[in-house]
């Protein structure tokens, strides 16, 4: 053997081990960082509630040793469940932080922290600044704190809807648009330089539900008259020991004063040590230990981003989610498959997307739901292709703050000639074929192609969306029609016009989905995800899922330093091809943030 080949096995063999104790060193750090904590009787779990709650984030000891931040709505809600059946846990403080989730996780959150407060143990509630959100959630609870220098700033509700049409025009860029259904106004985006009527009308009958909703819950959870909360709402912001006065609030006290209050209400001694776990620890609780995830197998799919072909990334540099309609059809095909998964529950949190992926997942779900029962659980949105996903399941469950409707479908394509010119840059064509340039970007569409592109969005509407809600809602296509035309709904409204069957969140889903399967209503389901998650170690090391690699999570600091606003446009870039090809979509008619 040649001295060459020595040294080269010499460095492979070294390679390979060096491999090997990095292994063991991994499993050995897995070990240590994902042991169970010890919990003493009568301790205070405390929890963190802030941020976008995401609906799912895969729970990652490494994740855990790194620092990175694992909070997601299923995450909170499972330690919820896990500490109502922990003898060991006699209380929750919930630490509030600014909630930028939607009004449907805020709902169900309230609704966990309700349930919570039905095993008999209190739940307290700190903030040193609540807005609408965290206020909102924060009633649900017995007692409501906020720091002496603190602030209740329920000032009321805003839809905020940005219009880029002005822009645009500066740019040169013209946008050539067909639209289905009156309030299918999502085009108008980049196309008008301020909202619609159409626009107008429908946030305006949305925000009055939402704003008359929050002040019932209010009034109720803290004993005034609808008048009274209207009254305090707009003396808002308020000051701490203002909004005591007003009883909005228990008292305005530092954190280690609410600690304090635990301990009388808990039955400690002045001198004794308050026994706290927190959030990151009680985590390495396993469920099952509680008894809290056993029983028969039930899928758990979760649908977070908007809608697109090929695979689903995990975020990206923007840090939007997007939901891939293969990575997604194959996940039910799996469970479907699976005959150790009864039920399967699909999480879809989505405001659409493309028309052709929706109806890949759709198909998914029809064959699915003829092997075992499907339940969709809608989040903060499931609109438009988001509810063409949802619609040919089992059972739809919304929150009544879920925003779902939006049944409707617009394509279109830019015009760049304007910024072409503007910027000297020159685009032929050579074409063969009556409509090979029809998505060429220097020109608007011919009379021809205009109308060839109407028929192609008219069938995909008459012929393909509304047929399928029609069927699989019982109803007339022409019914159907009439509320549809692009209308987003709330799931108080989707209800009433049988868009969606019944009111709660995932818990309820799951209910649900038990009914469907003959499982006894006291029996327990354990939750599997599909698919499965991939680790840090699958991720490092290659093994694992064959799915898209996880992206990274991390945004870097030029994109931070971006306005909200901003990102959250440029973060459906990715989006912007398939508008550019004359793609169908199936989107919500705006990107709807109510604060």
């Amino acid at each position: 053997m040649s001295r060459s080949r020595k040294t080269a096995l010499w460095i492979v063999g070294i390679v390979l081990a060096l491999l090997a104790v990095v292994g063991v060193c991994f499993a050995v750090f897995y070990a240590v960082l994902d042991n169970e904590p010890t919990v003493k009787d009568n301790s205070v779990l405390v929890l963190n509630v802030g941020g976008s709650m995401p609906d799912y984030v895969p729970e990652d000891p490494m994740n855990r040793w790194l620092g990175r931040d694992e909070r997601s709505l299923s995450n909170t809600l499972l330690q919820l469940r896990k500490a109502k059946a922990d003898k060991r846990v006699g209380a929750v403080l919930l630490d509030f932080d600014l909630v930028t989730s939607g009004w449907g996780k805020a709902s169900e959150l309230r609704d966990a922290i309700t349930d919570f407060r039905a095993s008999g143990k209190p739940v307290y509630a700190y903030m040193e600044f609540g807005a609408n959100k965290e206020y909102y959630i924060a009633t649900a609870c017995d007692r409501i704190y906020v720091a002496p220098i603190g602030e209740l700033a329920i000032v009321g509700l805003a839809a905020d809807v940005m219009s880029y049409g002005g822009a645009l025009d500066k740019l040169g860029v013209k946008m050539d648009v067909y639209q289905i259904g009156k309030y299918k106004t999502a085009p108008e985006e980049y196309t008008r330089k301020q909202m619609s009527d159409a626009n107008k009308e429908v946030l305006n009958s949305v925000l009055e539900e939402f704003y008359a909703r929050m002040v019932s819950t209010i009034a109720e959870a803290r004993h005034k008259s609808d008048t009274e909360v209207r009254a305090a709402i707009d003396s808002a912001p308020l000051r701490a020991d203002e909004a005591k006065r007003l009883g909005l609030i228990d008292d305005a006290k530092y954190r280690d004063e609410v600690e304090g209050e635990l301990k009388k209400r808990l039955g400690y001694k002045d001198s004794d040590k308050l026994n706290m776990v927190s959030e990151g620890e009680y985590r390495r609780v396993s469920a099952e230990s509680l008894h809290v995830n056993e029983g028969e197998r039930v899928a758990v799919i979760y649908a977070s981003g908007a809608i697109m072909s090929g695979r689903s990334t995990g975020g990206g540099v923007f840090g939007e989610q997007m939901i891939g309609s293969d990575t997604l059809a194959k996940a039910i095909k799996d469970a479907a498959d699976d005959k150790s998964v009864k039920a399967i529950i699909l999480r879809v949190d989505s405001p659409g997307g493309t028309s052709f992926a929706s109806d890949i997942i759709w198909h998914a779900v029809e064959n699915a739901k003829a092997k075992k029962p499907v339940v969709v659980s809608m989040g903060d949105v499931a609109a438009s292709g988001g509810y063409y996903i949802s619609v040919g399941a089992s059972k739809l469950v919304a929150e009544p703050a879920t925003i779902t409707g939006s049944i409707g479908v617009f394509a279109g394509k830019p015009v760049m000639k304007g910024f072409y010119d503007w910027i000297g840059v020159n685009d032929e064509y050579v074409t063969r074929g009556k409509y090979a340039a029809m998505y060429r970007e220097t020109e608007p569409f011919t009379d021809d192609e205009r109308a060839k592109f109407k028929q192609m969005l008219d069938d995909f509407y008459w012929k393909d969306f509304l047929p399928k809600v029609a069927d699989a809602r019982k109803k007339d296509v022409k019914d159907v029609d009439a509320i549809a035309q692009g209308r987003v709904w709330t799931g108080t409204q989707a209800k009433e016009r049988g868009l969606v069957d019944e009111f709660g969140g995932m818990d309820r889903a799951v209910e649900i989905a038990k009914q469907l399967a003959n499982i006894p209503a006291d029996k327990g389901v354990r939750r599997v995800v599909f698919p499965a998650p991939r680790t840090l170690l699958d991720q490092l090391l290659g093994t694992g899922s064959d799915e898209a690699t996880v992206q990274a999570r991390e945004q870097s600091a030029a994109i931070n330093a971006l306005p909200e606003d901003v990102r959250r446009s440029l973060s459906y870039l990715s989006l912007f091809e398939h508008v550019r090809r004359g793609e169908m979509m199936a989107m919500m008619p705006f990107d709807l943030r109510i604060k």
